[in-house]
């Protein structure tokens, strides 16, 4: 085969087309006079709570600190406490597990499901305790997590669900959106997301009222909310942080939002076509089921020669990354859990392997990577 050049993702090509927008949008946040908290913000809130089916959207700072705002709204209306458990599950991003432990909150880990590589229904009874308070579900690789046993387990023992969702802007739990699907949503509008800022960026999601005014106060220094900036009193009753989405990323996010349904469907049929042309015994494709509808932030792969593969794929001039390459309890960071053994994420961890899946992938480009992926 020849040797191409097919990046992993294209940040520069996806963001080219909205230039103009993007300096009309800065322009007008400009002559406005305000930075923080202001029209635009406002502006997107509303917007992607009704994209998501919610009534509530706070705009926060990034994607980590939405579901450390969110943990910490519950400690503050008297939900939680420190010590109290957070089941999470041990195949997930690191910042799943940091939004825990920074809330004074103990993780509890839970193994995924081997096909889907989300938390194992099945297993979060087990998990639970009379100090157990929450489940923090991840939609993996942008795959819901299967809710409805979830919910009932919720139900039965009183707790909450977080839904990190922030590879899932736009999938599908049956008929519902990632971030409505709980008590609260999570995202992260890292530019490499499916709805990405040119920065950091994150939002909260929640029918919750007290919950949504609550989070809205803690990402503005715990200051008593405010309906403009001429009647701020600066009176703060929490402890809260510095965490607000700045009128620039929500300016160029609702530019993004129009478009992330149309993106969403050029990922999903990418994804179908590697789904239907990929054919190696030596490879193990994604697992969907009946009740999912993914937005495919990745399309992750899985195969035991992960590294002699990605060095084929790399000569080719195929982009590849691995998501992720060691679980949160064996990284260093986490040492009081580094002597915890889960075999199916460890056995995830060292297999998977994402391939490059983005709106602009041309068929050429798509059918030079299955060709390179069935030849391997």
């Amino acid at each position: 085969m020849s040797i191409v050049n097919i990046p992993f993702y294209d940040l520069k090509s996806l963001n080219s087309k909205y230039i103009d927008s993007f300096s009309d949008s800065l322009k007008r946040v400009v002559a406005s006079g305000i930075h923080m908290i202001g029209k635009e913000t406002e502006t997107f809130e509303n917007s992607f709570s009704k994209y998501c089916g919610t009534k509530y959207c706070v705009g926060v700072g990034n994607g980590l600190d939405a579901l450390t705002l969110s943990l910490r709204a519950y400690i503050e209306i008297g939900f939680m406490q420190d010590g109290d458990e957070v089941i999470v599950p041990a195949n997930t991003y690191i910042a799943s597990i940091l939004a825990i432990e920074d809330s004074r909150l103990k993780p509890v880990l839970v193994e995924p499901d081997l096909r889907t590589y989300n938390i194992d229904p099945e297993k979060i009874k087990a998990a639970i305790t009379d100090k157990t308070k929450a489940i923090m579900v991840v939609h993996l690789y942008g795959q819901s997590a299967e809710m409805d046993p979830i919910k009932r387990i919720a139900l039965k023992y009183n707790l909450k669900i977080i839904e990190d969702a922030a590879q899932a802007h736009g999938a599908k739990y049956k008929n519902d959106t990632a971030g409505s699907l709980g008590d609260i949503g999570c995202f992260s509008f890292f530019p490499g997301k499916n709805l990405g800022a040119l920065g950091d960026a994150g939002a909260v999601t929640t029918n919750d009222y007290e919950i949504s005014m609550m989070v809205r106060s803690l990402r503005n220094y715990g200051e008593d909310n405010f309906e403009s900036l001429s009647s701020r009193k600066y009176t703060n009753s929490f402890k809260g942080r510095n965490s607000r989405m700045d009128e620039i990323q929500a300016a160029f996010l609702s530019i993004k939002l129009e478009d992330l349904q149309s993106d969403t469907e050029r990922k999903r049929e990418c994804a179908e076509y590697y789904l239907k042309s990929i054919d190696n015994s030596k490879i193990i494709l994604p697992y969907i089921s009946d009740w999912s509808n993914p937005a495919w932030h990745l399309f992750v792969i899985r195969t035991i020669h992960r590294e002699k593969l990605k060095e084929y794929l790399e000569n080719l001039g195929i982009k590849t990354l691995i998501h992720y390459p060691i679980p949160p309890h064996k990284q260093k960071a986490f040492s009081e859990l580094n002597h915890l053994s889960y075999p199916i994420t460890e056995k995830i961890h060292n297999e998977v392997l994402s391939i490059p899946l983005y709106p602009l992938l041309s068929m050429t480009e798509k059918k030079f990577i299955v060709d390179a992926l069935n030849n391997y």
